[in-house]
């Protein structure tokens, strides 16, 4: 098993190039089982996460073609011979669940093993069916599988109880292939939702609304092929504004959305950091004055977002005061704080919210990535830690960094995979 070995490192400096969005990539390659024409995907990074998804698609029967150096996936379903995910893949990827939409759509039935992914708490897929047996889908449930059957997809008023991204991205997808129209209320904003969405709209649906709260699908009879360059990974370049942060570095971000990084950004000038827009989709990330502490409280798009609040707690930690930050998305997010506690963060955990006195150092030690975030998390913290860390379970970590070590060392960071 390989693990990553971190020294306290210089403040960090230089450009690095951020990735394709894994989060925008994957409903994106699930999108092209609803056409039997090809697809060609660029700026798809090479993750984990990612092929495992190539590998359900080729083993439903689409040809598929991935250049690693060029990121671009060519993919063509038109041979999709099975309506059955394999449980194995599933078992590695929550994403894997997002299949059952289109497949639904294009086979009229799909059988999908429940999906695996980081233990960050209950990700239910009830709000996906939900959508599914509006639009006229009978679901059954039965030794681990989700069945799902249609003779045709309807389209209808879907109003989900929670803005979930998954189920937004399955219903909107489903019902791109439905007869008549499908509403999605209360639908997740995200960004990866309105690449989605583009997306869609270069095969041919007819999608308004996408990055509000209420979605607009008109189904179409079939959808043709497409080209699409998937949007710049928000997390990524979250978690390099951060790196810039803890280590008081000066760092230029290539291939950003600022935009996208709004609730990221105000917290980091909140704490003192300055973040500099700059021609040509870059970000400047400054830390030369003293860092203050932090509040926050993750939200649904456009609010903080759930996958950043391990990376601002490792921060937190070597500030001086006490910053809150109250979790609202799952339940489990904390589940990484108690390796950070291992290097000397001094962190207290009541229920869902948790309060952190920055200490004037932490230490480097044996820690284990407990999930993708928190293992970034766990990397920013060496950063700043006196001495050596060695991170274990780095599998989870390249679930979602593509090169992470590769665009740290770049920076000047001391890092190396073992």
């Amino acid at each position: 098993m390989s693990v990553f070995v971190v020294s306290k490192s210089p403040a960090l400096s230089g450009n690095v190039k951020i990735s394709g969005a894994k989060n925008g990539a994957l409903p994106i390659l699930a999108a092209s089982i609803l056409t039997d024409e090809e697809c060609v995907i660029s700026s798809v990074p090479p993750l984990k996460d990612v092929f495992v998804m190539i590998d359900i698609l080729k083993k439903l029967g689409a040809d598929i073609d991935y250049d690693e150096k060029k990121e671009k996936v060519t993919v063509c379903c038109k041979n999709i011979g099975t309506w059955e995910e394999d449980s194995d893949d599933a078992s590695k990827l929550r994403a894997s669940f997002i299949i059952m939409g289109p497949l639904l759509a294009r086979m009229k039935k799909a059988r999908i093993p429940l999906p695996g992914g980081c233990q960050i708490g209950s990700r239910p897929v009830d709000l996906h069916l939900k959508g599914f047996q509006a639009m006229g889908a009978t679901i059954e449930q039965k030794m681990g599988f989700i069945s799902a059957k249609t003779k045709k997809l309807i389209g209808d008023t879907i109003y989900l109880d929670f803005p979930s991204v998954g189920a937004t991205e399955n219903i909107m997808m489903a019902a791109a292939l439905a007869s008549g129209v499908t509403v999605i209320e209360n639908a997740a904003a995200e960004p990866e939702i309105c690449d989605l969405a583009k997306f869609l709209c270069k095969m041919g649906a007819k999608v308004t609304g996408a990055g509000t709260d209420t979605i607009k699908i008109e189904g179409s009879e079939k959808l043709k092929g497409a080209k699409h360059k998937v949007i710049p990974d928000r997390i990524e370049a979250g978690t390099f504004m951060v790196a810039s942060a803890i280590t008081g570095g000066d760092i230029i971000l290539e291939n950003v959305i600022s935009e996208h990084l709004k609730p990221v950004t105000a917290k980091l000038a909140e704490s003192n950091v300055l973040i500099e827009e700059l021609e040509g989709n870059k970000m400047r990330v400054a830390a030369n004055e003293k860092l203050k502490p932090i509040n926050i409280k993750t939200m649904p798009f456009p609010g903080f977002p759930t996958d950043m609040q391990s990376q601002f707690m490792s921060l937190s930690a070597v500030i001086s005061g006490t910053s809150i930050i109250t979790e609202t998305v799952f339940e489990n997010r904390f589940i990484y704080a108690g390796e950070l506690r291992r290097m000397g963060a001094d962190i207290k955990i009541d229920s869902r919210s948790a309060v952190i006195e920055g200490v004037k150092k932490l230490t480097g030690t044996q820690v284990r990535a407990t999930d993708l975030r928190g293992g970034a998390a766990l990397i920013l913290s060496a950063l700043a830690a006196e001495g050596e860390t060695e991170i274990s379970d780095i599998y989870h970590i390249e679930r979602g960094y593509c090169n992470i070590e590769k665009k740290f060392e770049s920076l000047g960071a001391f890092i190396k995979k073992i």
